[in-house]
C-alpha cells in the first residue's frame, strides 16, 4: 500500500461531511471541531494528494469536480470501514453475511425461514438491506442477493430458489362491479404495472392467446405498493403466485382468472465469484439448498 497516498481518517471524514453538508461550519458541528480544524484537515488532504479539490471564495469552500468525484468514493471507502467495524463488535467470534434482498420476496419468502437458520448456525449473523432492480456487487460489502432473473449473471455463481407464476388479483368490490369472463375482457380494464418486470402482462395477455397493443394503467415501484393499490380497488394487478394465494386466503384480494402464467425468470441467490469460498456464505447456501430440496419432497 502506498501510505503517501493515504490521508488520515478523520481527514476523509471532513472531506466526506463537507461534500455532503456543503458547509464547513455544518461540517464541524457534525464532527464536533472546529472550523480551522476542519479547515486545516482539508487543506492537509489537498497537499498531500497535490490536487485542486476544493474551490475558496470569501468565507466559503466547495468541491471541485474532481473532489466531488473523490469524495464519492471516500463515502464508500468510509461505509465499509463502518460495517466491517459494526460487525466485529455484533460478532466478534463467529462469521457475517451482508445480504441484498427484494423487498416482497425476501419479507414473504426468506425472513419466515431464517430462524431455522439461525438454529443451524447460530454463530453466524446475517444482515439484510432492501433494493430494487438488478443488484451491482461492485462498491459494496454485500455478500450476496436475492435477484429475479434467468440464472445468468455475468462473473457471478447462482442458487435457484423459486420458479414464479402470476395471477391477476382484485380486490373484491372491483370485481362486484366489473365481472371478469374470460382474459380478453381484463384488457380494458384498469391494469397495475411493475416497474422491475415492464412486460410481465403482455406476457400473460399472450400466454392466454389474446392480442395486446399498448398496454394503458399505472405503474408501482414494487409489490407492497402495487398491493395496496389493488386492495384499494384502484384495478387489477398481476401477481407472484405465492402472493397471490396468501392475499386470497385473507380475503383482502380476488383471484380474477385461476390460470397462472409461468413467468420469464425465476428467484436465486446470487454471489459473486470473489465471495464463493466465503465460510459464512457457504453454510447459507448449504442451509438454502437443503430448504428448497426438502421443499420439492412436499406433497403439493
Amino acid at each position: 500500500m502506498a501510505r503517501r497516498y493515504l490521508p488520515s481518517t478523520q481527514g476523509l471524514a471532513a472531506l466526506e461531511a463537507l461534500a455532503r453538508l456543503q458547509s464547513v461550519t455544518a461540517a464541524a458541528q457534525e464532527l464536533n471541531l472546529t472550523q480551522s480544524a476542519v479547515s486545516r484537515q482539508l487543506q492537509a488532504i489537498e497537499t498531500q494528494l497535490g490536487v485542486e479539490l476544493f474551490v475558496r471564495r470569501a468565507k466559503r469552500v466547495s468541491l471541485t469536480t474532481a473532489g466531488q468525484r473523490y469524495a464519492e468514493e471516500v463515502r464508500r471507502a468510509l461505509d465499509l470501514l463502518s460495517n466491517a467495524a459494526l460487525r466485529l463488535q455484533t460478532n466478534p467470534e463467529g462469521g457475517t453475511l451482508n445480504l441484498a434482498i427484494l423487498p416482497t420476496f425476501g419479507m414473504r419468502w426468506l425472513l419466515p425461514r431464517l430462524p431455522r437458520f439461525g438454529r443451524a448456525h447460530p454463530d453466524v449473523t446475517v444482515n439484510m438491506n432492501t433494493r430494487l432492480g438488478q443488484f451491482d456487487f461492485t462498491g459494496t460489502d454485500m455478500d450476496a442477493a436475492l435477484s429475479f432473473g434467468k440464472g445468468d449473471w455475468p462473473q457471478c455463481h447462482s442458487l435457484w430458489l423459486e420458479n414464479e407464476a402470476v395471477l391477476p388479483m382484485a380486490a373484491p368490490a372491483f370485481l362486484r362491479e366489473t365481472p371478469v369472463i374470460e382474459p380478453a375482457d381484463l384488457v380494458s380494464l384498469p391494469l397495475l404495472h411493475i416497474q422491475t418486470r415492464p412486460n410481465a402482462w403482455k406476457d400473460w395477455f399472450a400466454e392466454h392467446g389474446v392480442a395486446t397493443q399498448g398496454l394503458a394503467g399505472t405503474r408501482y415501484d414494487q409489490f407492497s405498493t402495487i398491493l395496496q393499490a389493488a386492495r384499494h380497488g384502484l384495478g387489477v394487478a398481476l401477481l407472484p403466485e405465492y402472493l397471490a394465494r396468501e392475499e386470497e386466503a385473507e380475503g383482502r384480494l380476488e383471484v380474477v382468472l385461476d390460470a397462472p402464467s409461468p413467468s420469464r425468470g425465476a428467484y436465486y441467490l446470487v454471489w459473486p465469484e470473489e465471495k464463493h469460498n466465503t465460510p459464512a456464505l457457504q453454510a447459507f447456501c448449504a442451509w438454502l439448498k437443503e430448504e428448497v430440496e426438502g421443499e420439492d419432497l412436499l406433497p403439493r
